[in-house]
């Protein structure tokens, strides 16, 4: 990386942590870590990260409650869960409060450090032409994450800018699930395959100001962005 990723680590167990900071640091990463809720707060708001992990299960704040809490007060930076749990539910509150991603343990070093990247908006432009596209009346730059209609601009989490530009990168086309899991999650799992639909629910909401744009499902297969 020509820059560093700035992270904040915050998980209670501390072998698990130092582990992960190693890890994370010899891949040329930047890593702060905290080991409850309350200190972890205090560090997100004293500092700027590019993305914070989180583990669900902390002493005196759980991981939802401070993530809620820090979205509550404007704190936009992407937030990867760490859990134990694997319930629709969990998955469900998570990204309610304002997570971005999941990632269940026990996982492999590898795919943690895909989804950091991911969601550190590392998913490269190759040239200024392939980055801004027109979908129907919306206006996308994948560089700056933002997605523009009639003059009024959204940011886009950075996993969500992620899944769209690879449906514009094939506009018209089916793409893959399981591609785009390999891609942006590591791997295709049906636990992944959750997390994606509910960012492609995301983004058609987000789409839903032109009639004229659609994402498609193709059972059992992938997706279409189609403009009409």
């Amino acid at each position: 990386m020509d820059e560093k990723v700035k992270l904040l680590l915050i998980e209670d167990e501390r072998m698990l942590a130092e582990i992960l900071a190693d890890t994370l640091s010899g891949r040329g990463f930047c890593v702060d870590v905290a080991h409850d809720g309350e200190q972890g707060m205090s560090m997100a708001l004293a500092d700027d990260y590019d993305v914070m992990i989180v583990d669900v299960m902390m002493p005196k704040m759980d991981g939802f409650s401070l993530v809620k809490s820090l979205r509550e007060k404007g704190f936009v930076v992407p937030v990867l869960f760490l859990t134990a749990r694997s319930a629709t539910e969990d998955v469900v509150r998570g990204f309610g409060v304002g997570g971005n991603d999941f990632l269940r343990k026990p996982f492999a070093l590898d795919e943690l450090i895909v989804r950091v990247k991911a969601l550190a908006g590392r998913l490269s432009c190759h040239a200024v032409e392939e980055c801004v596209y027109s979908i129907g009346k919306y206006i996308f730059d994948a560089r700056e994450n933002t997605l523009a209609i009639n003059g009024v601009e959204c940011v886009l989490a950075a996993r969500e800018a992620a899944v769209l530009l690879l449906l514009c990168r094939k506009m018209g086309h089916t793409v893959e699930a399981s591609w785009i899991l390999r891609e942006l999650w590591g791997d295709d799992t049906y636990f992944n395959l959750r997390s994606l639909n509910v960012y492609i629910s995301r983004l058609r909401h987000r789409l839903e100001l032109d009639d004229c744009v659609k994402i498609i499902s193709v059972r059992g297969v992938g997706y279409v962005l189609r403009v009409k």
